[in-house]
């Protein structure tokens, strides 16, 4: 039987467990500040992954238990001696993967609100007692939200403003200064097979930078796969964009994708915090949902073949799929042409150039 909070009535304390990815991060922050805009005393404790706590463990008013998953048993003790003798009001259990599911363990709280049975998945409902309206159709930053409703609230408004620093701002205006129109490309996800091909993100940028006149900027992390993957765009490329692949931290590529005009990516955490700071993304989807996973304020400078690699790879249209199927497919992204995105950067121009006059 689901337990239920007074309808309404501000709790002591909540916990709110989602340790990643970055991008779901973000879609966290609005929930917070709701929280906070509704029940200012109100004491806010995240469990959060080491990396993702770099992006915003800066945000005023919460209490951050970070969880390195790479510790192992480590990294579960760590988090469970940090709670030892705690009790919150309740816990919001915004993660399904096994391992939060086993971390949720060492939160001791009445109420447990976790994810409708649809959306449930490694025994997660042995772990709660409560769980969000089911609905399909939602993005991904709206089901989030969606957890506070047990508690008595709504979440109506969508707010970010995560911390920047001004040394991450002073980074930014160093290598992206002026006003001159900026495309920033974050070319690679998590999901390899979410990327698009290297030589056709090299074809976008000698559009943007040979034909739009526009300055572009390549930023990705420091791992060995996404320098590879910069340096045969770079080899592709008749432009030469400015390369910050592995050089700027978190906070800096906050301040990087805020400086920017547009951002074009696959879906990934630079998609998500592009649009957390206000700047428009074209983003590429071929393998998961836009509507559900795309860019939350506006979608639409994005291509969209998710309906295409439906029908391709399972034989029946996107409508037909349970909400959140990913087709992570080798070749999906390949649904992508040069042309399409070619189209969407000289839309937004025209649209930019109206915009200004």
């Amino acid at each position: 039987m689901d337990q239920a909070a007074p309808a309404g009535e501000a709790p002591e304390s909540l916990c709110l467990l989602r340790t990643s990815a970055l991008g779901d991060v973000t879609h966290i922050v609005p929930l917070l500040r709701t929280l906070q805009s509704h029940w200012p005393q109100t004491r806010l404790t995240w469990i959060i992954g080491k990396l993702e706590h770099r992006l915003v463990g800066d945000l005023p008013g919460v209490e951050f238990v970070v969880f390195d998953k790479n510790a192992g048993r480590a990294g579960f003790r760590a988090v469970r001696e940090q709670l030892a003798g705690r009790r919150f009001s309740a816990l919001l259990h915004m993660q399904v993967a096994l391992r939060s599911n086993l971390l949720s363990v060492s939160v001791k709280a009445p109420l447990r609100i976790g994810y409708d049975r649809a959306r449930s998945k490694d025994l997660h409902g042995f772990f709660v007692n409560c769980r969000i309206p089911a609905r399909s159709g939602e993005h991904v930053l709206d089901a989030m939200g969606s957890f506070i409703e047990p508690l008595g609230l709504k979440q109506t408004e969508v707010r970010w403003d995560i911390p920047i620093p001004d040394a991450a701002h002073e980074f930014a205006q160093a290598h992206l200064p002026g006003d001159t129109p900026t495309l920033l490309v974050c070319p690679v996800s998590s999901h390899r097979l979410r990327n698009w091909r290297p030589e056709r993100y090299a074809a976008a940028i000698d559009h943007a930078a040979l034909e739009l006149g526009w300055r572009v900027a390549l930023c990705g992390g420091p791992s060995a796969y996404e320098r590879e993957f910069a340096d045969a765009i770079l080899a592709r490329a008749q432009a030469r964009p400015l390369d910050l692949t592995g050089k700027d931290t978190l906070k800096q590529l906050l301040a990087l994708l805020q400086r920017a005009t547009l951002v074009l990516c696959p879906d990934s955490g630079p998609m998500h915090i592009a649009n957390a700071v206000g700047t428009p993304v074209l983003g590429l989807h071929a393998a998961s949902n836009p509507h559900r996973s795309g860019p939350y304020s506006d979608r639409r400078w994005c291509v969209d073949r998710y309906d295409a690699a439906a029908r391709k790879f399972r034989k029946k249209p996107a409508a037909a799929l349970p909400w959140g199927t990913k087709l992570e497919h080798k070749g999906v992204m390949d649904l992508i042409e040069v042309d399409d995105v070619i189209e969407r950067l000289q839309a937004f121009a025209a649209w930019r150039a109206a915009r200004q006059g």
